[in-house]
């Protein structure tokens, strides 16, 4: 998936980081006056601990769900307003509507009513949220792709949201001022309609003010009704490889930790100022909940913030995170000690240490997911912003809703009483213990699994390199561009050290006598193409020219791999197996589907005629991204289901598209995998170290079916990939040290390939002219 928005390495304008923030100061607003109101429901409308629970729980569960589709809906959007503008402001109007009716909730219906009509309200709500907020956060991620600018733009946005938490607590006073309203529900209702215009116009500036280019002739999959029910097993598997992703794992980890904890006791506190500091005496007490949130919030968006933002910087985001919790932590110990009752002030000096756990999550955490989608599109071709996005506020929301269950349960636990006038001392002991406890134990969690967290600034502005080069080049046939194995095992150390045979000291005449040796006694498979000079793949190929270039070939090989079973090319598994030769039979598979339907007829007809050997269906089809990894699965089950089970269906791919899709694995009855240390860049010396670890790799999530290399070869023309540098000797030393490894290790190998073919010119350059054993004009390139 290409990526079609403002995306740069140079500083983005400050007005939209500024328009960025206003969309966060809204994205921060709605959930802050949903805490502040939430207190009327239990002290006002007599809501029990058990309601509490699930209208914070299952509203968030579904936002949660919705989450994902939402990413994939987004990212696969086609317009002239690009992938997100339209539902920003979308889910704004949807977010302003539904906040102003979900609080219009009378004490006179009755708690069962209210219960009902807030539930119901709120699944509106959340539906508003998540139309507005993850193509939203997309949009920031899209912003650059510099290291340090990210964080800046995340500082930026969190500095503007966090004046919601400095605003929000301040409405407590005001809904406790009995010369405005006379009892907190009224207030609510008021209130909620002059918050909701308010936020819903700062959730739509986004929308207006961050630019993006149009998607109208990307090639994203369908977002109708029916595309997104098929999309439902992609989701789940771009779900499982996002979560594979080691760093990005963690990150989630992290923040359902702290966040988790952290809104699990949030609401406590407002109850210990109460009920502990003020005994159930409302005299002098209004203003002291306001103060713990909206100085915390203050501290945090004139100091935490701007300072994290600068330790980033100095010491790295990881060991900033790890530092900033740390110091949290002595918050909480703080805020245990410094609550003292008739001293209400004394828990303001916890305050600045408190703060930092909160104000550095989310502007550390969301810079890191930036850095971790570079990861993903390096490993996946895709830019998935929105996906990612998705997954990480997926475990955000799923922390909030486990948080509202456990704040209900705890409250009952301690045997809280909704109403009362004062609560016991043995309840608010465990309230206070529940406060500090949970969030340092959270916090201590989060540090453990960051601890080994492994992307640094070294890391990011390699990988950003390596996806830089790869837009620098047009996507083709098997060059996947450099890098892949790296991003996947950046010991590259490791790498680059010689494995097998050291042919290094050998001449050029021991490698030639070596080389012919081993083509004399016969290798296991060849990929054959049996184009003539001059024709291409769009020419009917014909019996005669299949025979002449089989018998060049047939005293060297037991094995042939074919691309394509129509336009000539189903002549050759027959013409293969008269001369003694098995066949993998390939079906070409693109995003023509009126030929893919001839090609899998093809396939099928040659397969019931006792000709093919191995069914493949489709030739890097996922790699070049063509089709959905759901319609390979289709076509390959189609394929399996008319064949003989005698014979094993799969398709053929670059190793890396089968690391992240368990559900393509399980379809296939073996894994059919291209594997080219030279499109990866390696050194002729180290090439065979890249195979090998490839090959480990795929076995290990193969799921114990058969490997086979379908592809590898080496090129004797053509431009250099960076280490890896065409010649005849290079060449000859892959051959022989492939073919010696690949016995050794009883693997079976298809070296590509049998001839070289001009036609490929158009492709890939000089270089893809020059893979062949045999050249042009069917001579063998290498003699003794």
């Amino acid at each position: 998936m290409s990526n079609t928005t403002s995306h740069t390495t140079e500083k983005v304008p400050m007005g939209q980081k500024v328009a960025f923030g206003i969309g966060m100061l809204a994205n921060q607003m709605f959930p802050a006056m949903l805490g502040i109101f939430t207190v009327v429901l239990i002290q006002n409308l007599g809501f029990a601990g058990w309601m509490l629970g699930l209208v914070a729980f299952l509203p968030k569960f579904y936002d949660a769900i919705l989450d994902l589709i939402m990413g994939y809906i987004s990212d696969n959007t086609r317009s002239k307003w690009g992938r997100r503008r339209q539902y920003v402001l979308a889910g704004a109007v949807i977010l302003g509507v539904s906040f102003a009716f979900m609080w219009q909730l009378y004490a006179s219906d009755g708690v069962t009513y209210n219960f009902i009509h807030f539930l119901i309200v709120s699944l509106f709500f959340y539906t508003g949220l998540t139309i507005f907020s993850i193509p939203y956060v997309a949009m920031g991620y899209e912003m650059s792709d510099n290291f340090h600018e990210r964080t800046n733009i995340m500082a930026t946005a969190q500095l503007i949201g966090q004046l919601a938490w400095v605003v929000a607590p301040w409405f407590w006073v005001i809904m406790a001022d009995k010369t405005l309203f006379p009892s907190g529900d009224v207030a609510v209702r008021t209130l909620a309609v002059y918050v909701a215009i308010a936020c819903a116009i700062m959730a739509a500036i986004p929308a207006f003010f961050i630019p993006s280019k149009s998607t109208l002739n990307e090639n994203y999959g369908s977002i109708s009704l029916k595309g997104i029910l098929n999309s439902f097993g992609e989701i789940k598997e771009g779900l499982k490889a996002s979560v594979e992703i080691k760093p990005f794992r963690k990150l989630c980890i992290a923040t359902f930790l702290i966040f988790n904890a952290f809104n699990t006791t949030a609401g406590f506190s407002y109850f210990i100022i109460k009920y502990y500091l003020f005994k159930g005496n409302e005299d002098g007490f209004g203003l002291w909940p306001t103060l713990f949130g909206s100085v915390g919030a203050l501290i945090t968006t004139v100091m935490v913030i701007p300072v994290v933002a600068k330790l980033s910087k100095t010491m790295g985001k990881k060991k900033a995170f790890i530092l900033s919790q740390g110091i949290s932590i002595l918050g909480y110990v703080l805020l245990w000690l410094l609550f003292i009752p008739g001293k209400p002030y004394l828990f303001l000096f916890a305050l600045p240490f408190f703060s930092f756990g909160i104000g550095s999550l989310f502007t550390l955490m969301m810079s890191m997911t930036s850095d971790v989608i570079d990861i993903d599109e390096l490993n996946t071709g895709k830019r998935r912003e929105g996906s990612l996005g998705a997954i990480y506020w997926w475990m955000v929301k799923f922390g909030l809703a486990v948080a509202g269950l456990l704040t209900g349960l705890i409250y009952s636990l301690v045997d809280f009483v909704p109403n009362a006038a004062t609560q016991s001392d043995q309840t608010m002991f465990w309230l206070r213990i529940f406060f500090s406890l949970i969030p340092i134990l959270g916090t201590l969690g989060a540090m453990w699994v960051m601890n080994d967290y492994d992307v640094d600034e070294a890391k990011a502005i390699e990988i950003s390199a390596l996806l830089q080069k790869r837009k620098a080049q047009k996507k083709q046939s098997s060059a996947y561009l450099p890098g892949k194995l790296l991003s996947l095992d950046l010991d590259n150390k490791s790498l680059n050290s010689i494995i097998g045979l050291d042919l290094s000291t050998k001449t050029e005449a021991e490698i030639k006598t070596q080389y012919s040796e081993i083509l004399q006694h016969g290798l296991h498979g060849l990929c054959f193409s049996p184009y003539a000079e001059g024709q291409d793949t769009n020419d009917v190929v014909t019996d005669k020219q299949i025979r002449r270039k089989l018998d060049i070939i047939a005293p060297h090989t037991k094995w042939i791999r074919t691309f394509s079973a129509t336009k000539g090319n189903e002549l050759i598994p027959e013409i293969a197996k008269e001369k003694g030769i098995q066949s993998i039979v390939g079906a070409w598979i693109s995003d023509d589907k009126d030929r893919n339907e001839k090609e899998i007829q093809s396939l099928i007809s040659l397969a019931k005629a006792g000709v093919v050997s191995v069914a493949a269906v489709g030739n890097e089809v996922l790699h070049r991204g063509e089709i959905s990894e759901q319609e390979l699965i289709g076509y390959i089950e189609r394929v399996r289901a008319a064949i003989p089970a005698s014979i094993p269906v799969g398709s053929v791919d670059a190793y890396y598209q089968f690391l992240d899709r368990p559900a393509l694995v399980d379809a296939c009855d073996l894994i059919l995998a291209n594997c080219y240390p030279f499109w990866e860049g390696a050194s002729a010396d180290y090439a065979l170290n890249y195979l090998s670890r490839m090959i480990g790799f795929t076995k290990e999530i193969a799921k114990g079916k058969k490997v086979i290399i379908t592809e590898t070869g080496w090129p004797t023309v053509g431009e250099t990939v960076e280490m890896a540098a065409p010649s005849q000797v290079n060449a000859m030393k892959y051959f022989i040290s492939v073919q010696e490894w690949a016995k050794s290790q009883n693997i079976d190998l298809f070296y590509f390939s049998s001839f070289d073919e001009s036609w490929k010119i158009k492709q890939e350059g000089e270089v893809g002219a020059g893979w062949g054993i045999w050249d042009k004009n069917e001579n063998l390139k290498f003699k003794k």
